[in-house]
């Protein structure tokens, strides 16, 4: 199967509704991190906005943040990041009909337009997701070339040696260009480099080891001791693992703190906003993205990821986005995004990582 991206159809301009739309209004902030009444709340999808009789487009976008004019862009801006004196598009309605034009359907075909439901379709552990990897593997293929693909772990993902193996050599191999995830994440994995284990569990038998319970947190202390997580790999030799793959090849990770973690590593960002400003710094390029058994990670990073990315070039293309976990609930909290192209696997973590491994090499 040959892999090729959806074209993007822009607006036509010429219909009356657009031509004879009026510009939109804005108005000014009153004060940092504050909007003026009736502001515009973003989306996912591409928008248009008419200011001086011209329709401009919002090159880069994330769901409930709000638009600003700065004189030759619009620019989509977080409340907390919003400016006293940043003029702030106003207006509730997307049609066009205050000069805001929220356009979802630029990568559907016409046979989709016409069935506006056939997209949304639910994901359980009923479902064949044969086509799915199919399609998934050649897109994988694709876009270690030609995107940047965004990886969101949670610490199941650790829990297996053949998984972590998998991954270790994804990442070696081109197909992870960034890694979101949490302490736990990098404790189990580094766990299981370090005392070939995860939660105190032998990585290959799952069998528990004596005092196991204490091995995660002897990992954590000896990574303090370190200072950083690429100093311990070098001082305790550590050469397995997804974390060290991603050090080794010089992938960014980004480790977002929360209020249970144990330690936790010395690269764990603790300041929330600092952590959700370093998670879009990667998914602004993302043009992929993969979510793995981590609920909250997922919904943090599928809210900040639009169905769109204007590439270098001013081509605007897909945004692809898949969540997979073993729970049906987990899947589906983010498959109705209202895209076509967010896809919702109902497997087991681990399983899912190796198929992937071994899928793109097949398919070869």
């Amino acid at each position: 199967m040959l892999f090729q991206l959806r074209e993007y159809t822009a607006p036509d301009f010429t219909r009356d509704f657009l031509q004879n739309a009026p510009d939109v209004k804005m108005e000014k902030a009153p004060k940092d991190g504050v909007v003026p009444e009736n502001y515009h709340a973003t989306s996912i999808f591409p928008e248009y906005f008419k200011i001086d009789g011209q329709w401009q487009f919002a090159q880069e976008s994330r769901m409930d943040c709000v638009a600003v004019w700065d004189g030759s862009a619009i620019r989509v801006v977080e409340f907390r990041n919003i400016r006293a004196g940043d003029l702030v598009i106003l207006g509730r309605t997307e049609d066009a009909s205050e000069g805001i034009y929220v356009y979802p359907h630029g990568f559907r075909t016409e046979e989709e337009q016409q069935d506006l439901f056939a997209f949304r379709q639910g994901r359980s552990r009923e479902t064949a997701f044969s086509r799915d990897y199919d399609e998934l593997y050649e897109l994988l293929k694709y876009e270690k070339e030609h995107g940047y693909i965004v990886w969101v772990m949670g610490p199941a993902c650790a829990f297996d040696s053949d998984s972590r193996m998998a991954f270790q050599n994804l990442i070696a191999e081109g197909y992870v260009h960034a890694l979101l995830a949490g302490n736990a994440l990098a404790t189990h994995d580094l766990e299981g480099a370090y005392l070939n284990t995860a939660l105190g569990q032998n990585i290959y038998t799952q069998k528990s080891q004596p005092m196991g319970h204490y091995n995660h947190l002897d990992t954590l202390n000896r990574v303090r001791l370190h200072g950083s997580i690429e100093k311990f790999i070098e001082e305790e030799k550590v050469d397995n693992g997804i974390i060290y793959s991603c050090v080794k090849h010089n992938i960014p990770f980004v480790l977002a703190g929360s209020i249970r973690d144990d330690g936790p590593m010395p690269e764990v960002l603790g300041d929330v906003y600092a952590a959700q400003n370093a998670m879009r710094q990667q998914v602004s390029k993302a043009t992929t993205v993969i979510c793995m058994a981590s609920v909250l990670h997922t919904i943090a990073t599928g809210n900040m990821t639009p169905t769109y990315r204007v590439t270098a070039d001013g081509t605007v293309r897909p945004v692809h986005f898949y969540c997979v976990d073993i729970s049906e609930f987990a899947v589906n909290k983010l498959s109705d995004r209202g895209s076509l192209l967010a896809k919702s696997i109902v497997t087991n973590a681990q399983d899912f990582v190796v198929n992937v491994y071994k899928g793109v090499h097949e398919k070869e």
